[in-house]
This record gives C-alpha cells, sequence and structure tokens, in this order.
C-alpha cells in the first residue's frame, strides 16, 4: 500500500511502534440502552500524551464512549483499560481523570478561584497545597487578575478557562473534553484551540475530545476517530484521514469533496483507469486499490485539488475535462467553482483568491475545462 501521507502535527506517533502499550485501551465495547445500540463492538487504543479526537455526528455514539470511560456509563459488554488495569467497577470519583463538559458546570455563586479550588477541597488536600494549585492554574490559563469574579462577570472564553483550569486541578492522568468549544463564536473558538494544544503540550497529559466539529478535530488531535452508528469508521491522524479515507462516508464527511462514480476498466500496479459513464470518459488514477478489472468504484477528489480554465490544458498526462460554470460561491479567501460536466454531474473547484478581484477571469456559465492530475484522487470502492 502507498505510504501513509500527512504527518502528524508532531513528532509523536507512538501507534507506529508495535512494542507501545496502549494508556487506554477499549476492548470489543458495546452498549446498549434497550434496543438501541450506542455503541457497537468498538475497540480502540490511546497512547500516553495523545492527544485524541472522537467525531462525529449526533447519536454516532462518542459521547456515550467517553462517558464508559469517565465511568458514568458502563458497558453492557466488553472492557475498558487505564494503563493495563480493568476499570470494570471503578467508581467515577476514584478514576485518574477529570471531564470537562460542554455547560462547564460552574457554580454562579462561586468565584473564580473557589469553582477552581471546590474539587481540591472535596478531596480533603491541605489548604496550602489547594492555594498553590490554585494559583497554578490561573496562571496557565492567564486569569491572575479574575481570580474573585463570579462566572457572569466573565466572557464565554473566560468561562471556558475556568472550567478547564478546574478540570487540571486535580492532576488526572487523563482529560475528557465533551464539546467543550461548542458554545463559543468562531474566532474565540479557534484561538482557543490553539491554546488546548499549547496547554497539552505543556501539561504532557493525555487529551481525548469528544467534538462534531471537523475543523476542530482537524486542528487540535493527533489523530481522529470518525464514529458512524457506534462503530469506528476510520481511525488516522487528520493528514492521514483527510488525503487517503478509506470509505466513500469518511471522504464525504470530512471537507468537501467530488465523487466520480465508475468501473474498473485497466489496472497495472497503482496505475488505474476508471471507466465513467456519466462523463464518458476514461480517468486515470494512480493509486493503490484492491479492487480489479470489472469492479465497481469511485474516484474522490478534493476541489482544492482541481484546476479551473478556459483554455484546455496543455499537458497530456494528466486528467481534462469540459464543463460550463454553474455557480460561483466567494468565500473572501478562495472561491468555489461549481461546474457543470454532464446532465446528471457537477464538479466543484476551489481557486485562491490570491489577488484582489476586480473582474473575474472566469464567470458565470463560461466554457471551461476542468483538470487535475492522476495522483490527486483516490479510489474508493462502490
Amino acid at each position: 500500500m502507498k505510504k501513509p501521507l500527512g504527518p502528524v502535527r508532531r513528532a509523536f506517533s507512538p501507534w507506529d511502534n508495535p512494542s507501545e502499550q496502549p494508556f487506554i485501551e477499549f476492548c470489543n465495547v458495546t452498549k446498549r440502552f434497550g434496543r438501541v445500540v450506542a455503541v457497537d463492538d468498538l475497540s480502540l487504543k490511546i497512547y500516553e500524551r495523545e492527544f485524541h479526537a472522537l467525531l462525529g455526528g449526533s447519536g454516532c455514539g462518542k459521547t456515550t464512549l467517553i462517558r464508559m470511560l469517565a465511568g458514568f456509563e458502563v458497558p453492557s459488554e466488553g472492557q475498558i483499560y487505564l494503563q493495563g488495569q480493568d476499570l470494570s467497577g471503578v467508581p467515577p470519583y476514584k478514576r485518574p481523570m477529570n471531564m470537562m463538559f460542554q455547560s462547564y458546570a460552574l457554580f454562579p455563586h462561586m468565584s473564580v478561584t473557589k469553582n477552581i479550588a471546590f474539587g481540591l477541597e472535596m478531596d480533603g488536600l491541605p489548604s496550602r497545597e489547594i492555594k498553590d494549585r490554585v494559583y497554578d492554574m490561573l496562571a496557565l490559563v492567564r486569569l491572575e487578575g479574575f481570580a474573585k469574579r463570579r462566572p457572569h462577570q466573565l466572557t464565554d472564553g473566560q468561562r471556558q478557562r475556568v472550567a478547564l483550569a478546574r478540570s487540571l486541578a486535580k492532576r488526572p492522568k487523563v482529560l475528557l473534553l465533551d464539546e467543550p468549544l461548542a458554545a463559543l463564536e468562531k474566532k474565540l473558538r479557534e484561538e482557543t484551540q490553539l491554546e488546548l494544544i499549547n496547554l497539552q503540550e505543556q501539561l504532557k497529559i493525555t487529551f481525548l475530545i469528544v467534538t462534531h466539529d471537523q475543523e476542530e478535530a482537524m486542528t487540535v488531535a493527533d489523530r481522529i476517530s470518525l464514529m458512524h452508528m457506534g462503530k469506528i469508521m476510520q481511525n488516522a491522524t487528520p493528514g492521514e484521514i483527510y488525503e487517503q479515507p478509506n470509505s466513500r462516508f469518511v471522504a464525504e464527511f470530512l471537507g468537501d469533496i467530488n465523487v466520480l462514480d465508475g468501473q474498473i476498466s485497466k489496472k497495472q500496479d497503482d496505475e488505474v483507469q476508471l471507466y465513467s459513464s456519466v462523463l464518458g470518459d476514461h480517468l486515470d488514477v494512480h493509486y493503490p486499490t484492491p479492487a480489479e478489472v470489472g469492479d465497481h468504484a469511485a474516484l474522490a477528489i478534493r476541489p482544492e485539488k482541481m484546476r479551473i480554465s478556459l483554455d484546455k490544458p496543455e499537458q497530456t498526462d494528466i486528467n481534462a475535462i469540459r464543463g460550463e460554470v454553474w455557480d460561483i460561491a466567494y468565500m473572501g479567501d478562495v472561491s468555489i467553482y461549481h461546474v457543470k460536466v454532464a446532465e446528471t454531474e457537477t464538479l466543484r473547484a476551489i481557486v485562491a483568491n490570491t489577488t484582489r478581484l476586480v473582474q473575474r477571469p472566469i464567470t458565470w456559465e463560461d466554457q471551461v475545462w476542468l483538470s487535475w492530475d492522476s495522483d490527486a484522487g483516490v479510489i474508493l470502492l462502490a
């Protein structure tokens, strides 16, 4: 198979080392609520100091999975291990992990200091140690000047930091984050994502985040587990899962993508030819696939990997098809061209707006050419 693409965010890939032992392990875990199967025979290994994301739509099982790890739900079948210890029967308060909820769950009548100290006081720590830890947490999340304020006197971003400081004050081995940034506006959410990355690298503890936001998962995670109907569809680094999706579901869930259905008409090693009946043309693809000649398959290409031009490309070793500009979406940094290439087929091409647009060189109803390299797409089994 082709060598995986997309290096991880940092030089950190214990999952590639066969001798490395997982820090957290889900072994054939199933969770049922009556007749509903929320998590279905799921196995997953997460490593120490990893920032792992559980990504998926509503009802895919990601929150149920993290709640079972925290001890708030009990698996119907299977085991969950932490550092080789079976967590069966271990109550939530005895598990060395903390969970940060989407709502933050701050006490409105308590100051920032009291909110952060609450868990430490419940554990009976000496007052001097509590004071030192609270001070350290305030410095960590850069809220030293807000110690006496109450939650209603803080912004959404500041409340999020207080909740994070409270979760980290007990020095857990694992921090569980359940949609922690969902309530933040886009710009603040993006800034906080980077803060989470830096915080996790500084503390060197394992983070497990639940999110429905694919951009968030791609930004913060070392690896992503994309879930659907209680199963993990693909578990890989952000670069691998985006550039080398293992199924049509994964390809269409992560980002925008063009999918052309067809049939394998020729194959030699990793050189594949796909015939598209809709286009009435053969498409050259350089990609490893178990599919054989005659098999139905699909070619998936990201719009940013497609080129658009008024003139037919001179290169003969690329794919090029004729079409008409059907629509244009101006997004500021990029423009998305919707090009009708057949009666029932429209493809999208993304063009970076590198100059200030006064007049578009390509506009609505123009006859254009879409082109792409043979290694720009991936073959998915239909």
